[in-house]
């Protein structure tokens, strides 16, 4: 007996001792191993840039993305102010605001937009000429469309609206502001892509219309689309003239930039000589020359502006 109540103490004794150094080491040990673990993770919740930028990137389709591209230290990118529309994607107006010289590849410039806009531009000029002047003749719309879309229109309103000092070009380029105006027409003309594919026509219509109708207005009022060769050909052999011609007086500067020094005449007259950046242009001032000599053209307010014949032949010298 004595040595039963002996064991079943010490077993008791021993039970109690063992529990409490089970209970003591988690206690002891996990301000060692499990206090650190919370801290490091709090640490790493605030999200970085770098683990945003990618999120932005690819779910461009995000509401709370696009304001996070489209904004920086939190206000809105300005060039949606210039160009007068506010971009969903914005890689579209990016796209479209750089050219060949400053991309890897040609996919990666404004060429594709460029393709695209004129077609889109096309369209909406004819639509909207169509609609507003019913009483005139297709050859009447005709050539104006192809003055309103031609090149030196589109430069012009780039560089009215200054859209070129937006433009990515490339380091061996000259300086925006004397960029030719091939680069500036094929700018304004991906720019009417870009605005189409992020917003449909009408946001597309509205920006062609914005700049453009004022010119249509102009143009109506002056009786040409500025090609004054062809208002010369058609008076002078409407009045019995004759035919004009013209003559390369002189040349000047390298073969990349050269100028041109043309005359127009008609029969034994010739008329005043006109310096241009190309023949054509030569050819338009040479042109616009004799038909002020001729007073087929008086300079009014807006610009040169067509007389009509009875008029013009009561003025002539």
């Amino acid at each position: 007996m004595p040595s039963k109540r002996s064991s079943t103490a010490s077993s008791a004794g021993k039970v109690p001792g063992a529990s409490k150094k089970r209970d003591a080491a988690p206690k002891t040990s996990a301000p060692k191993t499990g206090a650190p673990k919370p801290k490091r993770k709090r640490k790493r919740k605030p999200a970085s840039p770098s683990t945003v930028a990618p999120t932005t990137r690819k779910r461009s389709g995000n509401p709370k993305a696009i304001a996070a591209v489209r904004t920086k230290a939190g206000r809105p990118d300005e060039r949606f102010e210039l160009i007068g529309h506010e971009f969903r994607d914005v890689r579209l107006m990016r796209l479209a605001l750089t050219h060949a010289s400053v991309s890897n590849t040609r996919m990666a410039s404004n060429e594709r937009l460029e393709f695209l806009g004129d077609a889109v531009l096309g369209q909406i000029i004819c639509e909207h000429l169509y609609q507003r002047y019913p009483a005139r003749l297709e050859g009447d719309l005709t050539k104006l469309k192809s003055h309103l879309v031609s090149r030196e229109m589109c430069a012009q309103l780039v560089r009215e609206a200054g859209f070129h000092r937006l433009m990515s070009i490339g380091k061996g380029m000259i300086s925006p502001e004397q960029l030719p105006k091939s680069v500036l027409a094929g700018l304004f003309e991906s720019l009417v892509g870009a605005i189409f594919l992020d917003g449909g026509i009408q946001p597309a219509r509205a920006f062609v219309l914005r700049h453009l109708e004022p010119h249509i207005e102009r143009t109506l009022q002056l009786g040409h689309q500025e090609n004054f060769k062809s208002v010369l050909q058609q008076l002078a052999q409407q009045a019995g003239l004759g035919s004009p011609t013209y003559v390369v007086l002189s040349e000047r500067g390298p073969d990349h930039e050269k100028n041109f020094e043309i005359r127009a005449q008609i029969g034994d007259r010739n008329f005043t000589s006109c310096w241009g950046m190309s023949k054509k242009a030569a050819e338009q001032g040479a042109a616009l020359h004799a038909l002020r000599e001729l007073a087929f053209v008086i300079d009014g307010p807006t610009g040169p502006q067509v007389q009509a014949l009875q008029a013009a032949e009561s003025r002539m010298p």
